[in-house]
């Protein structure tokens, strides 16, 4: 069999893009079979949380303070006695109810009012826009996550360095700078043939090329070799859940808990990222109950859970819900919202400044609203992300991660703990 300088293999929910198999590249998988595991015991760790379809951060984050909200929404505003308060005037859907805990010991901060600054109403465009994080520029090639990564070289000792869940590579990963998806970490290198006759190298190397189902795409056969070497000494298959934590058992609870599975690895995870779908409420969306309350639902669940697992290891992590816009603040004729503007994000973890609720708050009135009819965007998602890369990861210089856009520390929320 004759391997070609590049090889693309995708069969049975396993995807592998070779950028050179070279003796130079053999030896260094070679020595991922033997290397240790363990990492660094506080790195700071980012995980991502994308709510794709625009979140209605309304109800997500309620002004129950404010009449006009209720005026605006007779059938799906969420009822004030229903609201979980946070400060008299902000509350949680009561589907999130389990992340007051969090909101209380002061690890968990809202930001309302939070968004793009150009103006479209695309699904594509507004979340091509929020993973590149280059607004309204559609040629920009990589995403800023990758871009982090890119330039900042401290943590390369690891294939695990940026991880997203799920069957595809997600845009904010894309890029130059290494980066794993992985489809069901429970699969990942179980179906590695056993003939004795040949070395484990080898036998890794078939199982990756007749496309056994390990669920993995990786940005290099390099990155591809150590990522399953690692993963069979962890063992993922016999992961447990700490302090009595109990996921949802849908896509995003899985996508947590193997999150927190490969944080307590210590195999040097320190950017993870997972999709959460199903925000498109234009039809229905439920006002206490419904459509939008079964999705918040598993996310407060699913963060309450992860935070329980984690235990003291939360010190080190912070989490960031985000989407590419809000809804409508008029409810429409369907019972449903709209594509809106701004939208409300959460940052959870231990260096985050909690118990607050961050953002220049525009408020609902006519003539404060954005092109008439939604919530106007006070802050750029941009400072916040920046925020967090820069006090919570350390990133020294977020130019070359937000090119064209002048990140200044004087616009930072205060979300993490300087």
């Amino acid at each position: 069999m004759t391997i070609n300088r590049r090889v693309f293999v995708k069969s049975g929910g396993i995807a592998l893009f070779s950028l050179g198999l070279d003796p130079l590249f053999l030896a260094r998988a070679a020595f991922a079979s033997v290397r240790p595991t363990t990492g660094p015991p506080d790195r700071p760790i980012l995980v991502c949380l994308f709510q794709r379809g625009a979140v209605d951060g309304l109800n997500m984050i309620v002004p129950h303070g404010d009449g006009l909200y209720y005026q605006e929404r007779p059938r799906i505003a969420v009822p004030a006695k229903d609201v979980v308060d946070l400060d008299g005037y902000f509350g949680l859907h009561p589907s999130l109810a389990a992340l007051k805990p969090l909101w209380d010991n002061k690890s968990l901060a809202a930001v309302h009012a939070i968004g793009s600054p150009d103006s479209t109403r695309s699904h594509f465009d507004a979340q091509d826009y929020m993973e590149s994080g280059t607004p309204g520029v559609k040629a920009t090639p990589d995403g800023w996550l990758n871009r982090y990564c890119q330039h900042d070289r401290e943590h390369q000792n690891t294939p695990f360095r940026a991880v997203a869940f799920g069957p595809q590579l997600p845009r904010v990963l894309a890029g130059s700078a290494p980066s794993l998806a992985i489809d069901d970490l429970q699969a990942f290198g179980i179906r590695v043939p056993q003939e004795a006759a040949r070395d484990r190298l080898a036998r890794a190397f078939e199982a990756l090329y007749e496309g056994s189902a390990t669920g993995l795409l990786a940005s290099s056969s390099q990155e591809g070799f150590e990522a399953m070497q690692m993963l069979k000494q962890v063992n993922p298959s016999q992961y447990q859940p700490a302090n009595g934590a109990d996921y949802p058992r849908a896509r995003l609870g899985r996508s947590l808990l193997q999150i927190a599975q490969l944080i307590k690895a210590k195999i040097g995870v320190q950017i993870a990222f997972a999709d959460v779908t199903g925000w498109d409420t234009h039809v229905n969306q439920g006002a206490s109950e419904g459509q939008l309350a079964a999705r918040l639902k598993e996310l407060g669940d699913g963060l309450a859970a992860f935070a329980q697992d984690l235990g003291e290891q939360m010190r080190d992590v912070v989490v960031l819900t985000m989407s590419e816009f809000g809804r409508t603040i008029r409810e429409n004729g369907n019972s449903g919202t709209d594509h809106g503007h701004a939208t409300a994000m959460l940052v959870l973890g231990g260096t985050v400044n909690g118990g607050q609720v961050l953002g220049k708050w525009p408020g609902l009135g006519p003539e404060k609203r954005f092109e008439g009819r939604d919530v106007a965007v006070t802050t750029d998602f941009r400072d916040l992300f920046g925020e967090i890369l820069a006090r919570h990861l350390g990133a020294a210089d977020l130019a070359p991660v937000f090119p064209g856009y002048a990140v200044d520390p004087t616009r930072f929320l205060g979300a993490i703990r300087a």
